[in-house]
């Protein structure tokens, strides 16, 4: 049982490390280490958690990591995977706040080898997941659609709209099919904590800003600002920093500060929390900033896994699945797009790196850790050139 555990915190860290480029390459990153690598589950299982995943507010990656512990290693695996994959990028953001009085600049020609790399990764995890979720025409179209509307309605709704359609398209099609076997997810928890976890998420969700002029602590209104923002942010790590951008009184440029330092370091883009906590209330305000941050992740993923595992064994609910790990795949192509590509490519040289980097991953099968540090010498280098 302890090796279990061991292992968990030792992947998670290793991502926590190494998983640069933002949400859409962490699913990349994920991919490479719990399905190809270690094999903890196939990846009809992995796009079926990152389906439920894209249903839910929060940080995406995050929560499939935690998804990812929870089946492995049951509530504390979930914590565990959880702290790996985190840690590292929040101890980073507070270093960096402890600075940004005294320094706002980076290297730019290392952050833009990062940005980089995120399409070699991107495209390399397409291809993999295209041909075991896409493999015939109907999914195919059905990816290719959810691209273009995913980058025609760039909103969060729309997004969850464009999943629900594809389900809807996937009933039409397949539920005539027989059915396949349901992943076989063993859960060390069950329905009855699930209903808990729901009760505490929304409880607090609505306790929380009814309690707060009764408590005036500067702390109490951190965990309230940022419990909040985690519950109801739809899309991923680049919506919720406008949205703190709106929430958090803090100087524009000292957010910008934090702002780009997300961006330059591995791991979740909500650990932007950590930064903007310290800035506010030192070391105390951002372990409870990351807490709240996260916390109503860990309480909708508890919550509504249990019953995902049951509805899952459901011949529809199976039709339907393919259609919507179908627009998983087109959801990942438009952002292999925008912003992946947008934001990274934008020179010759850059989409140089591109291919140097994507070679290296998809014909000779380099680690993404070393492809993410080739990518960096080579942005440097350009730089200084």
């Amino acid at each position: 049982m302890k090796n279990k555990y061991i292992e968990i915190i030792k992947a998670s860290t290793k991502l926590g490390l190494t998983s640069f480029g933002g949400p859409a390459a962490h699913i990349g990153y994920f991919r490479e280490e719990y399905v190809q690598k270690r094999k903890w589950l196939d990846d009809k299982m992995y796009a079926d958690i990152v389906a439920l995943c894209q249903f839910l507010p929060g940080p995406a990656s995050s929560q499939v990591g935690i998804s990812i512990g929870l089946l492995r290693g049951g509530i504390l695996g979930g914590i565990l995977s959880w702290i790996g994959f985190t840690l590292p990028s929040v101890i980073l953001l507070m270093l960096f706040a402890t600075l940004v009085t005294t320094t706002g600049s980076f290297d730019s020609g290392w952050i833009q080898g990062l940005k980089i790399v995120a399409v070699a990764v991107v495209a390399h995890a397409l291809l993999g997941m295209q041909k075991s979720l896409a493999p015939d025409k109907v999914r195919i179209s059905i990816a290719v659609a959810c691209a273009i509307l995913t980058m025609l309605i760039p909103t969060a709704i729309g997004q969850i709209s464009i999943i629900v359609v594809a389900g809807v398209f996937g009933y039409l099609f397949y539920r005539k099919e027989t059915v396949n076997p349901a992943p076989n997810i063993a859960l060390t928890f069950g329905k009855k904590t699930g209903i808990i976890s729901w009760i505490l998420f929304l409880g607090l969700l609505i306790l929380l800003p009814i309690f707060k002029p009764f408590f005036q602590s500067v702390y109490y209104s951190i965990f309230d600002t940022y419990y909040r923002v985690g519950s109801i942010v739809f899309g991923g790590g680049h919506v919720v920093l406008p949205m703190l951008e709106r929430e958090v009184e803090i100087a524009p440029d000292v957010f910008l500060a934090g702002y780009g330092a997300a961006q330059a370091v591995p791991g979740p883009l909500f650990t932007l929390a950590g930064y903007l906590g310290q800035v506010a209330a030192g070391i105390p305000g951002a372990i409870v900033a990351v807490i709240a941050m996260f916390l109503p992740s860990f309480l909708l993923v508890i919550g509504t896994l249990p019953f995902w595992s049951f509805i899952r064994s459901k011949k529809g609910v199976q039709a339907a699945l393919k259609g919507v790990n179908a627009a998983v795949v087109g959801i990942l192509l438009a952002a292999l797009y925008d912003p992946v590509f947008t934001s990274a490519v934008t020179s010759t040289t850059d989409f140089i790196i591109v291919l140097i980097t994507f070679t290296l991953l998809v014909v000779y099968k380099w680690a993404p850790i070393k492809v993410v540090l080739i990518s960096v010498l080579l942005g440097a280098i350009m730089h200084i050139v």
